[in-house]
């Protein structure tokens, strides 16, 4: 099914109403990270105080986010995501309005709860109205227009500087504009019936290892990798602004690339795709310490193994949405964003503790071994007796 296709199917508004929305929080989400950062360093914080604030976020998102589906199933899809846009509103404000720092850890934690539901119920709501024939290109849509949002976060606070409430004010704003589309949508939001008692998120997790377990390798390398690869690259001898762009190659090979991937999950088995994406990109992580002997080939394999690893992610919703609808859905969703932030926490330490031990080319040979650990176990829930 081409995208004429999903206009004719009447659902394309309500997908794009959602995309939109959340796109636009991901503006203000990747804004506020190196925002805070600044921020507490600016204020006098330790590396350990920013490091334990960030990581609050991500405790809120693992603690908050199985409770979501019961929630959204008692207010309303529609409600709940107005309210966390308040929600992350609120928390942007009060990091500029609060003077203590210790205050920061309960607003980093609202603040991580108004995004685990955001992310949610957009990605419930997107994947619910995706028609089936062309479940991974709407997907990969989705993933592309939140990949461009991320992007642009950084790229307005340089515009704006790290200073002062102004910034603040910019991100609480873009949560409040996150809210237009939704609004003008009207209420045509997916309807969530309450969760069957034993049908929670560890139960989706342990029904649909393939891609649960996808978002945790994502997370963990996502995160682990986007922190140590401008290190490794200054430890392989680039400056460091050329090290520092390592990331941003990586991340245009992640813009390129998601709508074809998700093409391409439209005609072929999820399962198996997965597991060629997981196993490819081992492979490229494997070649770095090879590739970084020239900075031209190094470049050109971030942007090809970035262009590759965020299927990982784009792939297992749409393989979600393949299994299961309604509550259901919601609820692996759930499972999904709870494992992506459980890779995020476990990520950064497995990639530190590698580059300690095999310095400089632990990074690449710990993130060839995350993904190559993903590729076997996937193999194995493959088989014809296993749950995808």
């Amino acid at each position: 099914m081409s995208i004429a296709e999903i206009r004719a199917s009447g659902r394309a508004p309500g997908i794009a109403a959602a995309v939109a929305c959340i796109t636009i929080a991901g503006v203000s989400l990747a804004l506020s990270v190196p925002l805070l950062a600044f921020a507490m360093e600016a204020r006098g914080a330790s590396g350990l105080f920013i490091g334990a604030n960030t990581a609050m976020g991500g405790i809120a998102v693992l603690v908050a986010t199985p409770l979501i589906p019961r929630a959204a199933a008692a207010v309303g899809v529609r409600p709940l995501l107005f309210g966390a846009l308040v929600l992350g509103a609120a928390s942007m404000i009060g990091f500029a309005a609060i003077e203590p720092l210790w205050l920061w850890f309960p607003l980093r934690f609202m603040l991580g709860v108004a995004l685990g539901a955001m992310f949610v119920l957009s990605e419930f709501w997107i994947t619910s109205l995706a028609p089936p024939r062309s479940r991974g290109l709407v997907m990969g849509l989705y993933v592309t227009a939140l990949s461009l949002g991320f992007a642009a976060g950084p790229a307005i606070l340089a515009a704006i500087g790290a200073h002062g409430f102004t910034p603040f004010v910019v991100g609480a704003a873009l949560f409040g504009f996150a809210v237009v589309p939704i609004v003008l949508i009207g209420d045509q939001a997916p309807r969530i019936d309450r969760p069957e008692r034993g049908r929670g998120v560890m139960f989706f997790i342990r029904l649909a290892p393939v891609a649960t377990l996808a978002a945790f390798t994502f997370g963990a390398i996502e995160t682990g990798a986007f922190t140590f690869l401008p290190l490794y690259g200054v430890r392989v001898g680039l400056d460091a602004t050329s090290a520092t762009l390592l990331g941003s190659a990586v991340s245009l090979g992640n813009v390129i690339s998601q709508i074809p991937l998700g093409m391409l999950s439209d005609r072929c088995d999820r399962r198996l795709l997965l597991i060629g994406v997981a196993a490819l990109c081992a492979f490229g992580a494997a070649l770095m310490p090879l590739a970084s002997a020239s900075p031209v080939a190094f470049f050109a394999l971030c942007v090809l193994w970035g262009s590759i690893i965020t299927g990982l992610y784009t792939i297992g919703l749409a393989l979600l949405g393949e299994r299961f609808s309604g509550v259901d859905l919601a609820t692996a969703n759930a499972a999904f964003v709870v494992m992506y932030a459980a890779g995020m926490l476990g990520g950064p330490p497995i990639i530190g503790v590698s580059i300690d031990l095999w310095n400089p080319h632990g990074v690449p040979v710990a993130t060839a071994l995350m993904l190559a650990l993903y590729a076997a176990v996937a193999l194995i829930r493959t088989r014809p007796t296993a749950s995808p």
